[in-house]
């Protein structure tokens, strides 16, 4: 539809996602809403917070894993920074540690991309109204997941320990002692039930509590 025949209260939209393909299609179907308009895309997490301060959008529609700063520590940006703005996750990855942090963040949705569009551009006006929209059946497996058992220093450890990096390693990127990086090692592999830090890191990534 033309730009002028838009009603004069359009949603405005910003769109936060790596893939440019996935990025553009996502734009022209949601711009084919007569009452929404896609007024912002970036292809990086570290860009979210200044496209949305110089654009304003009434909702942001966020993936989780972008280069430069995740969506979700994006989403926690914004709610600091652009308080009026609406954060909407929608990722590939539909893993209950993903919900759970998400909703920590502030963010007022979480959908999995393998919806019709149609239920996306419902979704983006019914958090503009102040609902929470969340997967069904990824609030169902959020429930019955519990809670990360990792603690913050587990989770920084285990993210730091991507590319083969070693205790020496991790210990000078996070200014701990190596014996403190053995210690919060072996308590995550514990808690995950695994055999070492790579399972462990897997495991924890898989649960969606990295």
């Amino acid at each position: 539809m033309p730009r002028d025949h838009r009603p004069a209260k359009s949603v405005r939209v910003l769109l936060a996602e790596d893939q440019g393909m996935m990025r553009g299609a996502l734009a022209l179907l949601l711009g084919l809403e007569e009452d929404i308009e896609v007024v912002a895309q970036v292809a990086r997490g570290d860009a979210i917070v200044g496209s949305a301060l110089e654009t304003r959008p009434d909702v942001a529609l966020l993936d989780i894993e972008l280069p430069g700063r995740s969506g979700l520590d994006a989403a926690a940006d914004l709610r600091e920074q652009c308080p009026d703005c609406r954060v909407l996750i929608l990722t590939t990855f539909g893993r209950p540690g993903y919900l759970r942090r998400a909703m920590e963040a502030g963010a007022a949705g979480f959908l999995v991309k393998d919806g019709p569009v149609e239920d996306l551009a419902e979704a983006v006006r019914r958090v503009l109204r102040g609902e929470t929209v969340i997967d069904p059946a990824l609030a169902a497996a959020a429930l019955s997941a519990g809670p990360s058992p990792l603690t913050a220093r587990e989770c920084d450890v285990l993210k730091a320990s991507v590319d083969g990096a070693t205790v020496s390693d991790i210990a000078g990127t996070l200014h701990l002692s190596e014996s403190t990086v053995r210690n919060y090692l072996s308590s995550a592999i514990g808690k995950t039930g695994t055999r070492n830090r790579m399972e462990a890191m897997r495991e924890a990534r898989q649960q969606g509590w990295l």
